[in-house]
């Protein structure tokens, strides 16, 4: 890889990203294109901003992609809205960055001829899958929320553009993330920052839910395997094989924080919630070597750890969060 171009590159997992392709050597020329919306942040690029080229730009806006994808061999996708609760709230917003932006940059890729590009997508557009089965890339997809239908959309297009027009991209679609630096608008840091401030921590329905939980330098490390050798037109699904009921990953981060249970408060279950997210990543493990190498419990452990040492972070992502709250809710 040459020269990188990675779309909200600002964000949990776009940024570690980054971190772990400026790690790299030789270093590839790295472009981080971020809106700065309320969950990305420059904050998020600490020690490895001088590493790389940051435009502020919208992935919807054509102009500004042409700009930024001049040279560029390589384009790693993450910019998107994924927030489930505000998809439900409010869907235009979704579908405008998630579907029309992710058009844009496909669009914008053609026209620069560029090597390989991956579209960072997500478990959720296989709907919820009863168990032991766990959901394979060419299964129907059945997203239920917003959230899920506006990626399926995306994951549809850019295969489109594979099938139609020759584009060179994939598509990953991974389980839940985990790790520094997600926003706290998300099941585990929301949790983390509530019992740090012996705050309730909101718990829908049962919380018997199941996730696979990866965590996020796992997660990056598939997109760079795919971005360097995955097969065009190819779905790859990234997975740990550890589902885990949401309630047992509130009791454990509980348990390492020193906190008691009873700050796990039953709330109104969201609407149209999927029971079980779960998916079979033999492919990716098969043609492109890779494998999870953190395991839950440790990876939970040093998330905790994280946050709890890094108060000045955590309450500028709260200060964010509260600010888009009320947008949302004066929009809605």
């Amino acid at each position: 890889m040459k020269r990188v171009l990675v779309t909200g590159g600002a964000g949990f997992i776009g940024s570690q990203f980054l971190r772990l392709l400026a790690a790299r050597s030789p270093r590839p020329r790295l472009v981080c294109l971020d809106a700065l919306t309320y969950a990305g942040s420059r904050e998020n690029l600490e020690g490895v901003e001088e590493s790389l080229e940051f435009v502020h730009g919208d992935v919807r806006d054509a102009d500004c992609l042409r700009e930024v994808l001049r040279g560029v061999s390589h384009v790693a996708h993450f910019a998107a809205e994924t927030h489930v609760d505000r998809s439900i709230v409010g869907a235009a917003e979704f579908l405008s960055t998630n579907v029309q932006g992710t058009h844009a940059l496909l669009l914008a890729a053609r026209e620069a001829g560029v090597a390989r590009i991956v579209v960072v997508g997500t478990d959720e557009v296989y709907g919820s899958v009863a168990p032991p089965r766990e959901a394979r890339e060419e299964d129907p997809l059945a997203p239920g929320n917003p959230y899920s239908a506006s990626k399926a959309a995306a994951d549809h297009l850019a295969l489109a553009h594979h099938n139609t027009y020759g584009l060179p991209v994939c598509v990953t679609r991974c389980g839940n993330n985990y790790g520094p630096r997600q926003f706290p608008e998300k099941l585990l840091p929301l949790a983390i920052l509530n019992a740090l401030q012996d705050r309730p921590i909101p718990v829908y329905g049962d919380g018997r839910y199941v996730r696979d939980w990866v965590h996020v330098e796992d997660h990056a490390r598939a997109v760079e395997r795919v971005l360097e050798a995955g097969t065009p037109g190819r779905i790859y699904n990234v997975g740990a094989r550890d589902g885990r009921e949401n309630v047992a990953v509130l009791r454990a981060l509980l348990a390492r924080l020193g906190k008691p249970a009873s700050l796990l408060t039953p709330v109104q279950d969201r609407p149209g919630h999927d029971r079980r997210y779960a998916v079979e990543p033999g492919r990716i493990e098969r043609e492109l070597g890779w494998r999870p190498r953190i395991a839950f419990d440790a990876g939970l452990a040093a998330t905790v750890d994280w946050y709890r040492g890094q108060e000045r972070w955590w309450r500028s992502a709260l200060e964010r969060a509260a600010a888009a709250r009320r947008h949302w809710l004066e929009e809605s």
